[in-house]
């Protein structure tokens, strides 16, 4: 018989699960009544775009918020969390190639070209990419622990293109996507704070080490 403690944790990742495929429902249930308003093509770019970035910045909150309330077991959310946010990003890239652009190729080549947050939105979905293709425990063995987590850092950078892709196409009000940055930033200090005190204990622990006076026998 399975503990307690993980038949709970199953439990969560199993709500946390369908809460996560809610705004797709939503979606659908909205298009199916015809409630998307005059452009759903746009509604449904705007609202994947959305989640994109919502679920990333959820993917990289796990970490501090299982250090800081001492809930290792938060972990296991991070990586089924991270494949929802690339799984709205093949949504939302899906609706602009095949419902906006209708797979003009030509079309799709000038918008990069010329509309800069179309690059940066392919951008953050390009650096997407391996880190989805490299989600497995098999992938973690075949690069080795160091590598895997050097190469998923890559989540920051994506994060990244995905906040600045949101501020170039709104250009006016830019409440929401600075509220994203925000958070980003946040995050990212967070991180640094960690990676210098990381540095900094090994070398403060060699320094008393040095002036420590030893023991008369």
């Amino acid at each position: 018989m399975r503990a307690p403690r993980e038949v709970i944790i199953k439990a969560l990742k199993t709500g946390a699960f369908l809460l996560s495929l809610v705004p797709l429902g939503l979606l659908a249930w909205k298009l199916q009544r015809g409630q998307l308003g005059a452009n759903p093509v746009d509604v449904i770019t705007r609202s994947t775009g959305k989640w994109i970035l919502v679920f990333l910045l959820i993917t990289l909150g796990i970490t501090p918020a299982r250090k800081l309330l001492r809930l290792p077991w938060l972990v296991r959310f991070r990586r089924p969390l991270g494949l929802f946010a690339f799984f709205y990003g093949i949504l939302h890239l899906t609706t602009y190639i095949w419902l906006d652009k209708f797979f003009d190729v030509h079309e799709m080549l000038h918008d990069i070209v010329k509309r800069r947050f179309i690059t940066a939105g392919l951008a953050g979905f390009a650096l997407m990419m391996p880190l989805a293709l490299t989600s497995t425990t098999g992938w973690i063995r075949r690069l080795g622990g160091k590598r895997w987590q050097l190469l998923h850092r890559l989540i920051y950078a994506s994060a990244a293109a995905g906040v600045i892709h949101f501020v170039w196409l709104v250009k006016a009000d830019l409440r929401r996507p600075l509220t994203y940055g925000a958070v980003l930033v946040g995050l990212l200090v967070y991180r640094a704070a960690v990676w210098v005190m990381g540095k900094s204990k090994p070398r403060a622990q060699a320094e008393t080490a040095k002036t420590a006076t030893p023991l008369a026998l």
